[in-house]
């Protein structure tokens, strides 16, 4: 025993000048890259041919380093705070207006002065042009050259120069910045008899408030379930998911933890108030586009066999961020720890630290996740989102829509219709008549709006590898008719009936958000939500909603 023990002992001992060693390495290696990485720019300060500018050169050296982590990983200097402080507020001062830069005028354009904002009471509207912000010529300048112009602190103001179509000289408005809130829940409502709605976009501080007020209000006209919808929720502050899970967990429940490189940022975080309400059936909406906090919720409720999710797998961002302070007044907001949800499971779908050839971020194939169990005995896996418990495969879009729905030719016939309609039917009722269509097929068909299908692309890789094949002689009347027939012309293709139900649903959107605003827009594409009505038939129907609900039968 005294042999082992003394054995032992020097195994010990032996370990503690290895890390040392290990660690001295380590520290060495930062050191000598430092050292370099600090006389390169020494050099280039004295000897390159030109002036550099440091607060450029570094920061696109940052930016480099920072390329090597994850995506979600960045510096913002003193002067970009406002945006990091935006991301979680929600808030930001201005004027409260979309802008978008309209490529035919070579200015940006507002798309839509948001309700109750400083742009909106000065008697801006979409449509206008901006040509001036305090004098100064916004001609050429990009989207976020003239948004960073509107900006500033709240309470001062500025004289904003625009044309607007049918007006012949240009109209100044004198508009004072103020603080602008951007709404979590920028709409609720009945989307049935007794089915509440609650559209959900962003996790920023408070945000749990407005949830919880939305649940209420939607109980007291007569809710008996709920749809959450968090497609597109890209996320935001980890307390405030929390919260919200809270609202239908009982207290007390785990509803994620977390699990990093230091033993400090290792939390795990519970459910701390009475719930709202337990029992009401709840369904949630999700795609591609929800991620992080919005991930970490309805991946609770889904391990906790407290919602039905529908929809499309989630982004998959299963990585935590901190922010630390750094000199002179910047902020680095960096990747500190992994989050897990209730199962135990990690949805983190990329893999950044090993990059695939083109420099893409590689994901874990199917073959690979791992199985864990819900609460009641479902199987859920990591590694990839959250997968819906009922899939709904989206529709296919050709090239067609998604170009024309880009184009500067929609936002002028959109403009065209709302200077000649001073009022429309309610968002629910809406609808652009075929006429009204055949006018905006006539504006793109007389315009120079062009795109190239993905039939042409194909057809050229086959004609090249018939070439190689030393075939396309004897089918060249073939490639030549099929070639034709592929090309067609823009009318046609807009005319087709599936093209033209996706780009009508999208004018009628665009249209109806003049009007009515985003509340309007939202409400206006929820009548042919293919996720809404899959949603709708499970709450509708107990005996599947609770089926959905327990472990499948081997």
């Amino acid at each position: 025993m005294k042999k082992m023990i003394l054995v032992m002992g020097l195994a010990a001992a032996s370990a503690f000048p290895l890390s040392a060693q290990t660690n001295g390495g380590h520290n060495f290696e930062i050191s000598k890259n430092l050292e370099i990485f600090n006389d390169i720019y020494k050099q280039l300060d004295l000897f390159y041919v030109d002036s550099l500018s440091a607060d450029t050169v570094i920061e696109w050296g940052i930016e480099a380093m920072l390329r090597q982590v994850d995506p979600f990983t960045e510096y913002y200097p003193e002067e970009g705070l406002d945006e990091l402080r935006e991301m979680t507020t929600g808030k930001y001062a201005g004027v409260g207006a979309v802008i978008r830069y309209f490529k035919k005028e070579d200015h940006v354009m507002v798309v839509e002065p948001l309700e109750d904002s400083p742009a909106l009471e000065a008697g801006v509207k979409a449509g206008d042009l901006i040509l001036a912000i305090d004098g100064e010529s916004m001609k050429g300048k990009n989207t976020q050259e003239v948004s960073d112009h509107l900006r500033g602190d709240a309470g001062s103001a500025f004289e904003l120069t625009v044309k607007r179509a049918g007006s012949e000289h240009p109209l100044t408005f004198k508009i004072t910045r103020r603080n602008i809130a951007m709404p979590a829940v920028p709409y609720y409502g009945m989307v049935a008899d007794s089915v509440g709605y609650i559209y959900f976009n962003r996790f920023v501080d408070g945000c749990s408030r407005d949830v919880r007020r939305a649940v209420v209000d939607l109980k007291d006209r007569g809710a008996k379930a709920l749809v959450m919808d968090l497609r597109g929720n890209p996320g935001g502050l980890l307390q405030e998911a929390v919260e919200v899970a809270n609202l239908f967990l009982p207290r007390g429940k785990k509803v994620v933890y977390t699990k990093g490189k230091l033993a400090s940022v290792n939390t795990e975080y519970y459910t701390e108030k009475e719930p709202l309400d337990l029992n009401i059936p709840l369904a949630v909406l999700v795609d591609g586009g929800t991620a992080s906090s919005a991930e970490i919720i309805s991946g609770a409720w889904q391990d906790l066999d407290r919602a039905v999710i529908v929809g499309r797998r989630t982004y998959g961002k299963g990585l935590v961020q901190m922010l630390r302070e750094l000199p002179y007044h910047g902020s680095l907001k960096v990747t500190t720890s992994r989050y897990y949800i209730p199962s135990g499971r990690c949805i983190q779908a990329y893999d950044y630290r090993h990059l695939n050839p083109d420099g893409s971020a590689g994901t874990v194939p199917d073959s690979l996740t791992r199985v864990f169990k819900t609460a009641g005995g479902r199987e859920v896996r990591d590694g990839g989102g959250i997968k819906p418990d009922v899939v709904i495969v989206p529709d296919s879009l050709p090239t067609v829509v998604y170009d024309v729905a880009a184009s500067d030719v929609m936002l002028e016939y959109v403009n065209k219709f709302a200077s000649e309609h001073s009022g429309i039917a309610s968002p629910e009722a809406f609808a652009l008549s075929d006429e009204d269509y055949s006018d905006f097929v006539r504006m793109v068909s007389e315009s120079d709006f062009s795109y190239k299908r993905r039939t042409e692309d194909v057809m050229k890789l086959l004609e090249s590898a018939a070439r190689f094949e030393g075939c396309y002689e004897e089918a060249k009347a073939e490639f030549e008719a099929l070639a034709q027939k592929m090309t067609g012309d823009v009318g046609a293709d807009l005319e087709r009936p599936k093209n033209k139900k996706e780009i009508k649903a999208i004018l009628e959107n665009d249209i109806v958000s003049r009007y009515y605003f985003r509340s309007g827009a939202i409400r206006q594409q929820l009548k042919d939500d293919k996720d809404l009505k899959s949603a709708l038939e499970i709450l509708a129907d107990k005996q599947r909603y609770e089926q959905l609900l327990k472990p499948t039968e081997k």
